[in-house]
């Protein structure tokens, strides 16, 4: 089976799936933002079928919110639809996100010492809760 997604379709599953690695790099700046981001990065671009080859590229011209706060009424909203656009089309692609972004998550959130900080674990959960609402 073969679908095709839209360019407006791309750039949703992008700004969701990297919305949420941003998340959590900005959840966990009082660690090592950078590492965080670079780790989920990692998983996003070693996704396979459909959804890796959207997810090789970073969203271009996306204005992420400034704050966190704002970043998440932009990224939550996505990756729901996300998920719901995938499940109307082809439904093992929406699974196949929905473990790729939680895979994206857990790197992002995995440190070298000691447990994941409350508020990556929060977040980590409201990006759970925002692919299942879907």
């Amino acid at each position: 089976m073969s679908i095709t997604l839209t360019d407006q379709d791309k750039l949703t599953l992008r700004t969701a799936a990297w919305g949420a690695v941003s998340l959590m790099s900005a959840a966990g700046a009082a660690g090592s933002a950078h590492k965080a981001a670079t780790e989920g990065s990692i998983a996003l671009t070693s996704a396979t079928g459909l959804v890796g080859h959207v997810l090789t590229k970073a969203p271009k011209g996306v204005k992420y919110g400034k704050t966190v706060a704002a970043l998440a009424d932009q990224v939550l909203p996505a990756l729901t639809a996300s998920i719901s656009l995938l499940k109307q089309q082809y439904p093992a692609e929406a699974d196949n996100f929905r473990r790729t972004v939680n895979v994206a998550i857990d790197a992002a959130a995995r440190r070298q010492k000691g447990e994941h900080s409350p508020t990556m674990a929060e977040m980590a959960r409201k990006i759970t809760e925002a692919l299942d609402a879907a």
